[in-house]
């Protein structure tokens, strides 16, 4: 089974685009050097998860907790099988053996709505991904069956929106400083860490990390 496709095929559920507001203020807290430290509150304006009127892809209502499908919007967390990231869509039943985690920011999705649109907001405040701090994490595990053998295997990987400031060259994006953020993905993306394990297949570990953030090499 090939996790890359797996990989990509749940980042194309997450990033199913609802429409937003390009709004003028930057909602995300930052530090010295422009790291994002938390999310401003806006209570005042936004509708949240509690209010019961904000509503999933599907048209259902969104709740506190897990839903029958296993997304935590209020924790920004995906806890199930892969088939139930789909609503058990028909295309993925070959991949309903295989369990996934998914962790995610505010940028990514959050669990407010400020646009007035009754969804949950995406990259708040900014015009596109670029520059929102959004990341991502997919953990996905499973096994298979070889000459008699059962096999687990275990797939992570991490990606975050590129910066402002960064440089696409070819399929790889570089910061300011010309250093490799890492791959491209979806475009506005790049992904900084991945770690595969299948003792069958001989691999072990880290497959890659960021020049850009060498300390997610410490997992």
């Amino acid at each position: 089974m090939k996790r890359t496709v797996l990989t990509v095929l749940v980042l194309a559920l997450v990033l199913a685009a609802t429409a937003t507001m390009v709004w003028a203020a930057d909602p995300i807290k930052r530090d010295a050097k422009g790291n994002e430290t938390g999310w401003e509150s806006s209570a005042s304006s936004c509708t949240t998860i509690q209010d019961g009127t904000l509503e999933a892809s599907d048209g259902s209502l969104i709740e506190v907790g897990y839903d029958s499908w296993g997304y935590n919007y209020q924790a920004h967390m995906f806890n199930g099988l892969y088939c139930d990231s789909y609503r058990d869509a028909a295309w993925c039943q070959p991949y309903e053996d295989v369990s996934l985690i998914m962790k995610w920011d505010d940028g990514w999705l959050a669990n407010t709505d400020c646009d007035g649109d009754d969804l949950l907001d995406r990259h708040f405040g900014f015009p596109s991904y670029i520059g929102s701090g959004a990341w991502l994490t997919n953990h996905q595990s499973g096994q298979y069956e070889l000459d008699g053998k059962t096999c687990t295997w275990t797939y992570f990987v991490k990606i975050v929106a590129a910066p402002t400031d960064a440089v696409k060259v070819g399929d790889v994006w570089y910061n300011a400083d010309a250093v490799e953020v890492g791959p491209a993905i979806w475009d506005d993306f790049a992904i900084i860490q991945q770690v595969e394990n299948d003792p069958c297949a001989g691999i072990h570990g880290l497959q890659y990390l960021s020049p850009d953030h060498p300390g997610l090499g410490n997992w």
